[in-house]
């Protein structure tokens, strides 16, 4: 199960944490690594900072957008140390953040998110996550490299992997869940079904944010994903209702 979980770097800025990061993970018995635009890369620190995981910066994958680095997974847990306007469900514990994400692996791969080294991830990055998590540390200098972060959270994956080891598979209690990637059709299909009813009519309202916040709070599963974009199609077809003055809109 360990090859199912995936660091996800966006934007690192130094080299030297890439190749720090596939170290770390390596220790850990982990081996996907994605990076999403990093400044540079490859690079001779990443290389010889992976001391002997070069193997893990050798077969990592570089993408342009944070979308495309975690399009199959089914849970993506963004590392972010500030609570967002609008939050989604937040492990503050990184050993009980592992334990969910283990019942959700025989879906498909979570990735694990860290952003860039000096102000983490965009609202809009954490957008794409279903989940966050914050790593606990002294509060009066919580500040922790962009490696040894990930050393915490792939040593919590080895640790849930060697209890897991003599267990059988385990099962998601409510899954299978969507990955990322039908998650995204789903927002966009609601997008849709919003617009032609009219109900989108404040360009800068938050609406759309809070609907993403609230289905990432409800976790819904791949059968009931399908059941909610039967019913945006039905609505879809039936289009704006007469007489729909009463309708609520959107304004805030």
């Amino acid at each position: 199960m360990l090859d199912r979980i995936r660091i996800v770097l966006v934007q690192t800025y130094h080299p030297g944490n890439i190749g720090a990061t596939a170290r770390a993970m390596k220790t850990m018995g982990l081996n996907d690594l994605v990076l999403v635009n990093p400044r540079q890369f490859p690079d001779e620190d990443a290389t010889r900072l992976a001391a002997g995981a070069t193997d893990v910066i050798d077969d990592c994958r570089v993408v342009p957008t944070l979308p495309e680095a975690i399009e199959d997974c089914v849970q993506v847990i963004g590392a972010s140390a500030r609570l967002r306007s609008l939050p989604l469900p937040c492990y503050h514990d990184p050993e009980r953040m592992m334990v969910d994400a283990w019942q959700r692996l025989p879906d498909g791969p979570v990735a694990i998110v860290f952003g860039r080294e000096r102000y983490g991830l965009t609202n809009e990055e954490i957008g794409h996550c279903t989940h966050q998590v914050n790593i606990p540390a002294n509060p009066a200098y919580g500040v922790l490299n962009l490696s040894q972060a990930v050393q915490i959270v792939a040593y919590e994956a080895f640790r849930q992997a060697s209890r897991q080891s003599l267990a059988p598979a385990p099962k998601a209690a409510r899954g299978p869940y969507p990955s990322a990637e039908q998650l995204e059709h789903f927002h966009a299909h609601l997008h849709r079904a919003l617009d032609i009813a009219g109900f989108l009519t404040q360009p800068h309202a938050k609406t759309e944010a809070h609907l993403r916040a609230l289905f990432a709070r409800a976790e819904p599963n791949r059968k009931e994903i399908s059941i909610l974009r039967g019913v945006l199609s039905a609505l879809e077809r039936t289009g704006p209702a007469g007489g729909g003055d009463d309708i609520e809109r959107s304004t805030d």
